[in-house]
């Protein structure tokens, strides 16, 4: 690393972030470039910028990812149905691609020598920015810190002692003991007391939903319109992916829709308590799979169904920018051509129920599943040699003596 002069850093302005800005100015004596991705924090990315700016950064540069994220990341993944192990929308997972896609960006921009990010070397998202990074600039230069030898700021109370030496504002808070990532999607909460995965997490914690227990006594309805898998209007009104995304977010949260608590499995193997709220994504997510029981075919749905889960495995572990993931997708995206339709879901109390769905071009024929008179649609002596012929083979083994 003796070469590198110029380092682009991924920056939020939190803790971590903000101590490195400047620890790297002093452990490599090299110029550091702030970059920012914008992928719907919730918060102003212009005061980061100026506090960038101010412990040294030679520039400061904001990318505003946020159309891209969901429109690229987040609807892609919700048409693959990929939950991480049976609940985790990937809020997280999902959202490092891109802002690692975008910091390579900025080093090519730039002409920058190396990139570097704040994740530890006990998480996930150091392999989720790496992984694109190497797969996007195979020789890119990385500067992980909290696995770097000269890093020996390896405590809370020494970062902040750092921080107050060299007079950087640090956002240090008693009265929020844990961690939080935030965007478009979602916003998880980690560390500090939800560490014991016996403790209840705080109601004062979570800020995009209301406690179930204090949600409206009247539940909302709302339709959510698919073209190819891809939902494009709620209410009738078409949207951007963006306000589409938001618009769920608000109505959701208002319900108390979308809380998980779980302890995980991380790549690096260890197991993970995380709290998250996800209420636009819940929403979609079961207005997606209403509309996908009518108008995909059921051998599709199955294999696309087998696929899942390693999506979401591959999501999760960092491996968007991959070979198998591009095969996978493509199966996907085959799958979706014929999701066009409507669905109609019941919100309430923190429940999400789907109590409607139609599409013009829909596999349910009323003539041949009604339970009345189906005017020859369908022959029910059929069913006679069809279960004969499935059920031959078990016959024989019972003939057999193999059971």
């Amino acid at each position: 690393m003796s070469s590198v002069k110029k380092i682009v850093l991924a920056y939020s302005g939190g803790l971590d972030t903000s101590i490195i800005l400047k620890w790297l100015q002093e452990a490599y004596n090299a110029e550091v470039i702030a970059y920012i991705g914008d992928v719907g924090q919730g918060e102003e990315t212009e005061p980061a910028r100026v506090k960038a700016l101010n412990t040294g950064a030679s520039q400061a540069i904001v990318k505003d990812l946020r159309e891209e994220f969901v429109r690229d990341f987040v609807f892609p993944t919700m048409r693959a149905n990929a939950v991480y192990e049976g609940v985790y929308l990937l809020g997280t997972s999902v959202a490092r691609p891109i802002i690692a896609k975008a910091q390579i960006d900025v080093l090519r921009e730039t002409g920058a020598d190396a990139v570097a990010h704040g994740a530890t070397g006990k998480g996930n998202d150091q392999v989720r920015f790496e992984l694109t990074c190497f797969a996007l600039e195979p020789n890119v230069k990385i500067i992980a810190p909290w696995r770097d030898p000269k890093w020996t700021l390896d405590s809370r109370e020494k970062m902040i002692a750092y921080a107050e030496k060299h007079n950087i504002p640090v956002p240090v808070s008693k009265a929020k003991p844990y961690s939080s990532d935030r965007n478009l999607l979602h916003i998880s909460f980690e560390g500090g007391i939800l560490e014991d995965p016996w403790n209840e997490p705080p109601e004062d914690m979570f800020q995009l939903s209301v406690s179930p227990l204090k949600a409206p006594d009247t539940p909302h309805y709302v339709e959510i319109d698919f073209e190819e898998g891809t939902p494009v209007a709620v209410d009738g009104k078409r949207m951007a992916p963006v306000e589409l995304l938001e618009t769920l977010n608000a109505l959701g949260g208002a319900h108390g829709i979308g809380r998980v608590d779980l302890v995980e499995n991380r790549f690096v193997g260890m197991k993970s308590r995380g709290v998250y709220e996800t209420p636009g994504g819940t929403i979609l997510y079961a207005a997606h799979r209403a509309v996908e029981t009518l108008t995909m075919d059921r051998e599709v749905m199955l294999q696309r169904d087998i696929l899942s889960p390693k999506i979401a495995q591959l999501i999760y572990n960092g491996f968007w920018f991959s070979p198998e993931f591009e095969a996978l997708m493509a199966f996907v995206n085959k799958s979706q051509e014929t999701v066009t339709g409507t669905a109609r879901l019941r919100l309430y109390k923190g429940n999400c129920d789907v109590v409607g769905r139609r599409a013009e071009k829909t596999l349910y024929d009323p003539k041949i599943c009604t339970f009345e008179e189906d005017e020859g649609a369908y022959d029910q002596t059929d069913a006679t040699g069809f279960i004969r012929l499935n059920a031959l083979r078990l016959r024989a083994r019972k003939n057999a003596g193999l059971f």
